[in-house]
């Protein structure tokens, strides 16, 4: 059964609400709710301040900042002998099995802070003998043996027992502050200074492969230093001109959301069909670089053959790029008038709301400078939880534990105390053995639970991002119902609605808040937890652990996303009429499904129509900077910088102009989904007559009245 211009009075989807003549939108005289998750939530955030505290005193930045040698000393420090030595230099490389153990310190070899590393091969044996002849040798060598040994006659058995100075070095350059082998590769051959052998200081010839075993994968991150000093000269070149991009972009935003105001029907189909002319000419263009490509000698060559290119210009010399492009446009474009089509009357409603929603924005304009709220308070939560995870990390004392070569030393990996670790029975029963500095850590609660802690740390960041996510949704659905819920628009607005708005959310409403953000933080902690499984189970043969750790993902997937619809729409009736968080989200769930047919529509109609408002901001700045970094317009092609990579500022000018795009339209959604739940609320409390009127505008009520009477129609036939 239905009530008055479709109001569903269905007992299994709740009761719509009743006329009341005084309601005139955000109830004011209202109480605080949900107390007792306001008062754990200002618990827990007195809590995070004295973990960050604590933290703050047991950790150490430097820890993680400098290298660390086999004496717990930073390389690099200032104030401390080794402050010109900021690279940490491993006596015989070959002894380190991985990448990874290298970076975390647990090579089982001398490590030593050096100046620089070494630019050329030698050995121990061949600088006792060159030596004599020439001084310079033994200058040269003794920068990378220990601090204070200056005696290069002593025998060379001696000095390998004692570690004094390594057997060999090799030419070496530095990556993350450590000397790594410098690997070249010269007509498919790998090599290290033009060599592919070596000697080892201990009589025996070497190949550079061994080099590459010990240091597996270090040769491809050396190659993505490069790409990435190249990408930072193309920023440090070209910062001026992004940041012209940036403010283009923001500036179309907001001439494009102020013409909204007075052209929303206009612009949005302007927008819908300048979309499908652009992506259309898409099509046209890859198929004419497709038709000319192809029979082209070497333009048949496959992506997956040529592998990864800096060089994207590379891909586009691919007949089988331009095809792909074009496939991926034909797909957008058949999308988009698919939904035209069949959605051409929710279309003209949705547009309908974006009018009401210009029209709402322009009497609230203080609305659009929200985010920069957000965005501070977002960067201040992730300032606060990065810092106190890197304090985290370096809590603790220097841990030092006996590393040996010798696979049945029962010593290995014990803790050890450098200063008396020569004179116990472990070098005895152990040969060669060394007491290394390992890690930092320690054997107190504290020390123990890190780990914990560093988990509560993550688990409390996320919930105050989405404390703040949910404090801008409500101060901005409080701002935009005072405007729907004013029955002479805009003389009934109440005055600084947002400022009031988000004043109400704070003072009465952060326990509501906090809940919805707790849930919504505890299934992102889970998904993230799972991502993580997925990731270290990735080569795993049992079929049955992949499927069901896929198949939680996808649930927990749709569970988030759910999950942020109900809070977003919970939040909305939290700012009208001030109830606590369940309350709120039962009344907008049963008053959604009372409108079922025009939330599923409406809803992603809506999204659509900004989503290709943002593609149409963000491609048309991106289309302008093309043309400016590939120098093709000519009147300023001289201020155009020289670019390693012309894609570096471009992508970050697309990428930028559509967050920034992304931002303003938020809002503009946010106005959207308050205005539609505002309308279903008036459907079910007033008629239209005198005594029930209704606050939605006349051309909203217009376009409503004549889907309806279609719809009815076509149900009749």
């Amino acid at each position: 059964m239905t009530g008055p211009k479709g109001g569903y009075y269905k007992a299994e989807l709740g009761e719509p609400h009743k006329f009341d003549p005084t309601f005139r939108g955000p109830v004011h005289n209202r109480g605080c709710t949900d107390v007792l998750c306001c008062v754990i939530f200002v618990i827990v955030i007195l809590g995070y301040i004295v973990l960050g505290t604590v933290a703050w005193m047991h950790g150490d930045p430097r820890k993680v900042v400098y290298p660390t040698d086999s004496y717990g000393q930073f390389c690099g420090q200032q104030g401390t002998p080794n402050a010109n030595k900021a690279i940490l230099f491993y006596f015989n490389i070959l002894q380190c099995a991985n990448p990874t153990v290298l970076i975390n310190l647990q090579c089982p070899t001398t490590q030593l802070c050096v100046s620089k590393c070494p630019d050329r091969f030698a050995t121990y044996i061949d600088m006792q003998y060159n030596y004599r002849r020439n001084k310079s040798y033994w200058e040269y060598y003794k920068q990378f043996c220990k601090p204070g040994f200056n005696n290069p006659d002593k025998p060379i058995s001696q000095v390998l027992r004692d570690e004094d100075c390594p057997s060999m070095i090799v030419p070496s350059r530095p990556f993350l502050q450590r000397c790594f082998p410098d690997f070249i590769t010269r007509n498919g051959t790998l090599t290290v200074a033009n060599q592919t052998s070596f000697k080892d200081g201990h009589g025996k010839i070497r190949s550079v492969v061994d080099l590459r075993d010990a240091a597996n994968g270090i040769t491809s991150l050396l190659d993505a230093k490069e790409v990435g000093v190249k990408i930072f000269e193309d920023y440090a070149s070209s910062w001026f001109w992004i940041l012209i991009g940036l403010v283009i972009s923001m500036l179309v935003s907001l001439i494009f959301i102020l013409l909204l105001r007075f052209t929303a029907g206009f612009l949005f189909w302007m927008v819908i069909f300048g979309v499908i002319a652009a992506v259309g000419y898409g099509i046209w263009h890859c198929y004419w670089e497709y038709s000319s490509l192809k029979g082209k000698p070497d333009s048949d060559i496959t992506i997956s053959d040529i592998g990864f290119q800096t060089d994207f210009r590379v891909y586009l010399q691919l007949s089988q790029t331009w095809l792909i492009f074009m496939i991926s446009l034909a797909v957008i474009e058949a999308i988009i008038i698919l939904v035209l089509i069949f959605l051409r009357n929710r279309v003209r409603i949705a547009i309908a709301l974006l009018k009401e929603g210009s029209k709402a924005i322009g009497c609230i304009m203080s609305t659009l400078f929200y985010p920069i709220i957000t965005f501070l308070l977002l960067a201040l939560c992730i300032a606060y939880w990065a810092v106190t995870a890197v304090f985290l990390a370096s809590s603790g004392d220097a841990v030092y534990k006996v590393m040996s070569t010798l696979p049945d030393c029962k010593y290995t990996n014990f803790t050890c105390n450098p200063e008396t670790f020569s004179q116990s029975n472990m070098t005895k029963l152990c040969k060669g053995s060394q007491c290394t500095f390992a890690f930092y850590g320690g054997e107190s609660l504290y020390h123990r639970y890190i780990f914990v802690l560093q988990l509560c740390n993550f688990l409390v960041f996320l919930w105050l991002v989405n404390f703040t996510i949910a404090l801008g949704q409500c101060t901005l659905a409080g701002a935009f119902a005072s405007y729907y819920w004013a029955l002479r628009k805009p003389a009934d607005i109440p005055p600084c609605p947002l400022a009031s708005s988000f004043g109400r959310a704070l003072r009465y409403h952060t326990g509501s808040l906090a809940f919805g953000a707790l849930i919504l933080s505890i299934v992102q902690f889970i998904r993230i937890v799972l991502e993580y499984l997925d990731h270290k189970l990735k080569g795993a043969h049992n079929a049955f652990t992949r499927f069901l750790l896929c198949c939680l993902k996808c649930c927990f997937w749709c569970l988030e996303h759910f999950i942020k619809f109900m809070n977003r729409n919970a939040y909305i009736m939290v700012s009208i009429y001030g109830k606590n968080f369940c309350a709120s989200a039962r009344d907008a769930f049963f008053l959604l499904m009372r409108n079922v047919m025009r939330v599923a529509v409406l809803d992603k109609v809506t999204d659509f129509l900004l989503f290709l408002g943002k593609l149409l901001i963000s491609g048309s700045v991106g289309v302008l900077a093309f043309f400016f970094f590939t120098r093709q317009i000519p009147v300023i092609q001289e201020e155009v910088p020289s670019l390693n990579y012309y894609w570096v500022p471009l992508l970050t000018v697309i990428f930028g102009s559509y967050m920034i795009a992304h931002g303003f339209f938020n809002v503009y959604a946010m106005c959207v989904d308050t205005l539609f739940l505002c309308f279903c609320e008036d459907l079910e409390r007033n008629d239209g007559s005198p005594s029930k009127p209704y606050y939605m505008p006349p051309g909203l009520h217009r376009i409503l009245n004549k889907t309806d009477q279609a719809g009815k129609k076509y149900a009749v036939s």
